[in-house]
């Protein structure tokens, strides 16, 4: 018998949740064919009607896979429905997308035979493992168990979804700041200097930085040195010289920066050059506080923006205490206690710190939304304080970020060693994604905080547990 000639392309096996994390990640695997099994569009059928956070992103999913099929019918659904011509460039898809239907496997052909949404997938890809010999078959998903259960199983070859990872780990995730072991100056080799007002800029070469990008600041140990990157160019930097002592003592509704990473954040928070603010770091380092200060002086003293619109996602372990009563505002009051415990700190030393706070979040407009409604606003003139980010995807961010109008400030924090999504992990979570994404942007900014400022119990149990 001759042998089968072997077939470059592969065969891509697709779980629930890589759809759930990128609706459209079918659409990403080039020349290679995409096979979706049965169950997960049982899956995703499920949770398109429930109330967890990723219903909006299964019925995505689902209608882009329905665009593809509608005219298809149901031999060419099983045999595979071109990809070529839903996309441009070099990474345009030109192979198939079928649905394989993993309920008609007997118990012979399967090698699990309990009736599991993860062991009837498995099932499929072993079962085209086995028929499609002169192929790869890939088997593709971001829960690790079921990786180790398919390789158990005799599963070859096995993935995570990596196709939007820009980063490999999260220890290579740009902090916004460069730092500097000794003198700053003491590196620099040939400077030109200018007054521009106020503000003096440094002119020094690309080589101290080779890659330096927009907005980055740049601190060194002697504590006289801080600088924020205005401009690059293939030979050159612009260095504003913002200057230690001046950055620590700046200060936003009361608030003075602890160290310099916060005295970095509170730079970027008042900013009006800068629309979005990204913040990083553990829990107690102080990207809530700040924030809300930041956006308290921005829009009551200052008055650069009309209100203060607080947002985040609810986590869906929310749903086992059932529905919550009153107005939009009061249901999302619980998950956004942060910003009320911030707002208590912010007045804690006023002779009445509740009417105060009753008087400010009226002057200020302060509004709780919910994420689910931000979608198809146009938010204008206003700081939009979107906490928690960690649980987000980079979809799901996307459609925060395009509601933003003229006028508008984005300050988006997050934990990512705190993520509660079952979808995500710091790697693939939206907020590493906008992180590496806006890097390059002139109207963002990147702060990691790094120090823990809430209390020396919070700083111990964060460094040791």
């Amino acid at each position: 018998m001759p042998e089968k000639e072997v077939i470059k392309s592969k065969i891509y096996v697709l779980d629930t949740n890589i759809l759930l994390h990128e609706p459209f990640a079918f659409l990403s695997f080039k020349e290679n064919d995409v096979v979706i099994p049965m169950t997960v569009l049982e899956e995703l059928d499920y949770i398109k009607d429930s109330k967890k956070d990723v219903s909006r992103d299964a019925r995505v999913s689902i209608r882009a896979m329905e665009d593809v099929m509608h005219n298809a019918s149901p031999e060419d659904i099983v045999a595979g429905v071109p990809l070529a011509g839903l996309g441009s460039g070099t990474t345009a898809p030109t192979g198939t997308l079928s649905i394989f239907a993993d309920y008609n496997l007997s118990e012979t052909q399967s090698v699990f035979t309990s009736n599991e949404n993860d062991n009837r997938i498995i099932n499929a890809a072993l079962y085209l493992q086995r028929h499609k010999t002169n192929r790869q078959v890939i088997l593709v998903t971001k829960d690790i168990n079921m990786r180790l259960k398919a390789k158990g199983a005799g599963m070859k070859y096995v993935e995570d979804y990596r196709t939007d990872q820009l980063i490999s780990d999260i220890k290579y995730l740009s902090k916004g700041f460069h730092h500097f072991e000794g003198d700053f100056w003491q590196k620099v080799k040939s400077v030109e200097s200018r007054t521009e007002g106020r503000d003096t800029i440094h002119t020094i070469e690309r080589s101290v930085l080779p890659e330096a990008y927009i907005n980055e600041f740049l601190i060194d140990d002697t504590q006289h040195f801080a600088g924020i990157v205005e401009s690059a160019t293939e030979e050159h930097l612009e260095v504003l010289d913002l200057g230690y002592e001046r950055m620590m003592g700046r200060n936003a509704w009361g608030i003075t920066p602890k160290n310099i990473g916060q005295a970095m954040a509170l730079h970027a928070l008042l900013d009006p050059h800068i629309d979005l603010v990204i913040l990083t770091g553990p829990a107690g380092s102080g990207k809530t506080l700040l924030a809300l200060a930041a956006a308290l002086e921005t829009t009551i003293e200052t008055k650069m923006y009309d209100k203060i619109i607080v947002t985040r996602s609810t986590p869906e372990i929310a749903e086992s205490i059932g529905f919550l009563p009153g107005t939009e505002e009061e249901k999302m009051a619980p998950w956004l206690a942060a910003i009320t415990d911030s707002l208590e700190v912010l007045h804690k030393n006023d002779e009445h710190s509740h009417s105060s706070m009753n008087y400010i979040m009226d002057k200020a407009n302060i509004q709780f939304k919910s994420i689910n409604f931000m979608r198809g606003r146009s938010i204008q003139n206003a700081v939009v304080l979107l906490d928690e980010c960690q649980n987000l995807t980079a979809s799901q961010l996307k459609t925060i970020i395009t509601r933003c109008g003229q006028g508008t400030k984005l300050v988006c924090s997050g934990n990512l060693a705190q993520i509660d999504s079952n979808y995500l992990s710091p790697v693939t979570s939206g907020l590493t994604y906008l992180v590496e994404k806006f890097k390059d942007f002139s109207g963002s900014a990147t702060v990691n905080l790094d120090g823990v400022v809430r209390s020396r119990l919070a700083e111990y149990a964060e460094v040791n547990m």
